[in-house]
């Protein structure tokens, strides 16, 4: 399994007992729909490596205790502290309407309604307090705000993402 066909579901972050159960923050608003997991992937030295879990429950809002089969000690639990999990893409829920996934609108095209076709959404920045569509317009890079205000409609089937942006944020990027 390479890294590209899953997503990243979270990180071991403490032991929880002695007997090599763990904690895990989970990077999810739906912590409950993966409190009843078979196997994850873990991210060792680059490798991922698949977990089989013996048992798991969530455990305060957004933490996942798990049990792994052959994780028995503390030692061989301290071992995991700090590791990823990722779990294949196609266990991700589906989402409908204007909620989507960043992975899944890569290659989709922006319309704005003033400006029309904007161009291809080339990444999702999210390194910044609000995430940005970085958009490829003829060779000229142009950032939206990924604000729900904004944001109008997503057409799955036609593969756009309809926009209202604030008059001339657009022109801006092509005045340069």
């Amino acid at each position: 399994m390479k890294k590209e066909d899953c997503f990243y579901l979270g990180k071991i972050v403490s032991k929880y007992s002695f007997k090599g159960e763990l904690l895990a923050k989970l990077d999810t608003d739906e912590p409950d729909l993966y409190d009843d997991l078979d196997a994850v992937f873990l991210d060792l030295r680059g490798n991922l490596v698949p977990f089989f879990i013996e048992s798991s429950q969530l455990h305060k809002s957004d933490l996942l205790r798990l049990k792994f089969e052959d994780v028995d000690s503390e030692a061989d639990a301290d071992a995991l502290i700090k590791t990823e999990l990722y779990l294949p893409l196609e266990l991700l829920p589906k989402l409908e309407g204007d909620k989507f996934y960043f992975h899944e609108v890569i290659g989709y095209a922006i319309k704005d309604q003033k400006f029309g076709h904007v161009g291809i959404i080339t990444a999702i920045n999210d390194s910044t307090a609000q995430a940005l569509f970085e958009i490829d317009r003829d060779g000229i890079e142009i950032l939206i705000p990924m604000n729900d205000e904004f944001i109008v409609k997503v057409d799955r089937k036609n593969k756009t993402i309809e926009v209202d942006t604030p008059e001339g944020l657009i022109e801006l990027y092509l005045e340069a």
